[in-house]
């Protein structure tokens, strides 16, 4: 088997001009206006979509395509006054509250765009846009946010979780989940580039679609966030209380520590069992405002991170006000929190585990400094992706420009004969 390596672009330096690599008069350019960005879906303002924000922000005479478009108009500033073409779904019955119903339908949905008139396409994928089509001439770059862990890696957490493990929803489920394995394997054949959102990530494509990704790290709003030296004596954490989240866990171990307090910020549908578990130390405040969630990020003690994440962008958000992170140690939590630096982490997601290493950060909490926390936070910065991203794919067209011109230049050659006198 070949060894795999991911490629983790450059924090530094300042995003490759619009024309490419070759600079004004290079024949790479990448003219402005021949850029598609196709996203998956459109329900709401959330974690995929602020990456996709900032694609705009790198590409703003870009159109943007989408399979549905149903952002409340409230949340609607990120898309920065750009129409969406959509697909046939966003016509179908209830296809606003329950288009994950239409998934089986969603890769002849991504096929009925028509991209040709682009010299590069964008898709920023979590489930069907990386199977786009697109022409020979054509660079397709695929900005992963994670490959459908319903289908593959959480396939059988997925089917338990909604009750569908016998029966016959059970076996529809499952034929619609091999169907979709057989169609994103054969989707991630048409990309050219792949960009992960993390090592992590990175290393789940290869095992799905053994195909090598550059690495280049989403876009946190660290700005939002200000940094406070002086902390309060309670411990935070923060989340829609689903399953994978393990808010259970986090409460749990506060619970068996009566003289530790704990607040929990988020709402779900988990909050009957949490409540359940719930000891007097820890306050369960549901849903709170941007104002709310700012005050307790920054003056908690410690930001506390039960779940395995793909990226995790909360964690980050923690380091941004100086807050330390206690974080289980898998996905992308390794990739954003320097042990012993900005946090600690647990190894087994259990009780005990937690608990331990809640006491080990006790231990070197004087250790952990706000301001370099805080440091930490900002290499994941907006301005810091767009650079980055916008100088990945203008060096990838431009290689690619390259290949195909060197590659019809060589065909030429040896299909013309010499002239001779």
């Amino acid at each position: 088997m070949p060894s795999i390596s991911y490629d983790i672009l450059s924090r530094s330096g300042e995003a490759g001009v619009m024309q490419g690599d070759g600079g004004p008069e290079s024949s790479t350019a990448l003219r402005p206006g021949r850029v598609g960005l196709v996203h998956d879906w459109l329900p709401v303002y959330a974690g995929a979509e602020r990456v996709l924000e900032q694609m705009i922000m790198a590409y703003p005479a870009a159109d943007l395509y989408s399979l549905i478009d149903f952002v409340p108009e409230a949340q609607r500033d990120f898309l920065q006054g750009k129409p969406v073409e959509t697909s046939f779904i966003q016509r179908l019955p209830f296809s606003q509250t329950k288009y994950r119903y239409y998934l089986p339908l969603a890769p002849i949905a991504i096929e009925q765009f028509d991209l040709s008139e682009y010299d590069v396409v964008v898709s920023s994928s979590y489930a069907v846009a990386k199977g786009l089509l697109t022409r020979a001439d054509q660079l397709h770059v695929s900005y992963v946010h994670s490959p459908m862990r319903y289908a593959w890696d959480l396939h059988h957490d997925y089917l338990q979780q909604s009750g569908l493990t016998s029966g016959p929803r059970s076996m529809l489920a499952r034929a619609v989940l091999h169907y979709m394995r057989i169609y994103d394997a054969i989707a991630a054949d048409r990309v050219d580039v792949f960009i992960a959102n993390s090592q992590h990530v990175a290393r789940r494509i290869w095992k799905t679609y053994r195909r090598r990704a550059q690495v280049i790290y989403p876009p946190v709003d660290v700005d939002r966030f200000k940094l406070q030296t002086e902390k309060e004596d309670f411990y935070l954490t923060m989340s829609r209380l689903v399953p994978y989240k393990r808010i259970d866990l986090i409460v749990e171990a506060f619970t068996a520590m009566p003289d530790k307090e704990l607040v929990v910020i988020g709402d779900g549908p988990e909050m009957r069992k949490i409540e359940k578990l719930a000891g007097p130390n820890v306050t369960l405040l549901g849903y709170q405002p941007d104002e709310a969630v700012e005050y307790y990020m920054q003056a908690a003690r410690a930001f506390v991170f039960a779940a395995e994440e793909d990226f995790g962008i909360v964690p980050v958000e923690a380091q941004a006000c100086g807050t330390p992170v206690i974080a289980y140690g898998k996905g992308g939590a390794l990739e954003t929190i320097i042990p012993g630096s900005t946090g600690v982490f647990f190894q087994e997601q259990d009780v005990a585990h937690l608990k331990n290493a809640i006491d080990d950060f006790e231990a070197v909490e004087d250790r952990l400094h706000p301001e370099k926390i805080r440091e930490n936070a900002e290499r994941f910065a907006p301005e810091v992706f767009r650079s980055t991203f916008t100088r990945a794919v203008n060096h990838a067209y431009a290689e690619f420009i390259d290949d195909h011109f060197v590659s019809n230049q060589h065909v030429l050659r040896t299909a013309t004969p010499e002239v001779v006198g």
